[in-house]
C-alpha cells in the first residue's frame, strides 16, 4: 500500500475513532468529523423512515450517532449504508419497549434494497398463457432480482404502511404475525401484505424447482393453500423476472 493510501485509511478511520493520527488533534479536524457523522446520520434517517415516524426524529438521530460509531461505513455510496442498523435496533436497550421496531427497520430495510437491485424484465400472465398444463408444472421461474421476502412475528407489516405514511397505526391493530413481499416490477416499489404460504412458494422457486414442485412443497407446509391464486398474486406484483 503506497504512502498516500495509508494516510486516506487512517484519516478515514480517526472520523469515526479517537485513535492516534497526528492530523486528528488539530482542531480544525473536528469539521471533518462533524461533516462525516451529519452525513451518515442524514443517510441513516433517509434510509429508515418508519422508524424515524415512529420514535420521532431526535431519538432516532441520538441512537444512530452510536451506531454510526460502532459500525461507520465502508463504502461510499450512503444509500446503501445501514444494512446492520435492524441488528443494532433489537439490541439496543432503549428500544426494547418496542417489540416491533427491529421488524420496521428490517422493512425499510427491504425497501431500499429493492430500490437500488438491478434492473430486469417483469415476467407477466400473458407470457405465460400458450403454455398447457405439463408445460407449466414443469417451468422453472426467476425471481426478479428487485424481489424480497420478509416475515415477522409481530403486525410489522400494518405498522411500516402508517409509518410510512406519516399516520398514526389505528386502535383496532391486531398484535399477530405478518408477512409481505416487495417488489419493484413496475418502475416502483411495492410493499404487498401475503400470508405465509406465498413465501413459501416464492422461496421454492427462488430455489430452482419446477413450479409443480414449488407448489407441493408449498402445500406440504401449508395444505389449504390456493397455488393458482398465489402465482397469479406474485405475477401481478411483478415478483418475477423475464
Amino acid at each position: 500500500m503506497s504512502v498516500l493510501a495509508r494516510f486516506q485509511d487512517d484519516f478515514a478511520e480517526a472520523l469515526y475513532d479517537e485513535r492516534a493520527f497526528a492530523p486528528a488533534d488539530h482542531p480544525a479536524f473536528a469539521i471533518y468529523r462533524n461533516t462525516a457523522m451529519r452525513a451518515c446520520l442524514d443517510a441513516l434517517e433517509a434510509n429508515y423512515p418508519a422508524v424515524v415516524c415512529l420514535v420521532g426524529r431526535d431519538w432516532f438521530r441520538a441512537a444512530a450517532a452510536i451506531h454510526v460509531s460502532q459500525s461507520p461505513p465502508r463504502d461510499g455510496r450512503l444509500f446503501t449504508y445501514g444494512v446492520d442498523f435492524p441488528d443494532f435496533i433489537e439490541n439496543f436497550p432503549p428500544a426494547s419497549g418496542m417489540p416491533y421496531l427491529t421488524d420496521v427497520a428490517r422493512l425499510d430495510r427491504r425497501w431500499g434494497e429493492s430500490l437500488v437491485a438491478a434492473d430486469a424484465g417483469v415476467l407477466d400472465a400473458a407470457s405465460m398463457a400458450t403454455l398447457g398444463p405439463d408445460g407449466l408444472a414443469a417451468l422453472r421461474l426467476r425471481v426478479h432480482p428487485a424481489t424480497r421476502t420478509f416475515a415477522a412475528a409481530s403486525p410489522a407489516v400494518t405498522i411500516w404502511q402508517a409509518s410510512r405514511a406519516g399516520v398514526a397505526v389505528g386502535a383496532d391493530l391486531v398484535w399477530q404475525a405478518e408477512c409481505a413481499i416487495v417488489t419493484r416490477g413496475h418502475l416502483e416499489v411495492g410493499v404487498v401484505p401475503v400470508e405465509a404460504s406465498v413465501l413459501r412458494f416464492l422461496e421454492a422457486v427462488a430455489e430452482g424447482v419446477s413450479l409443480a414442485d414449488a407448489a407441493l412443497s408449498t402445500v406440504a407446509i401449508h395444505p389449504d393453500a390456493r397455488i393458482d391464486l398465489i402465482l397469479a398474486s406474485l405475477l401481478n406484483a411483478g415478483a418475477f423476472a423475464t
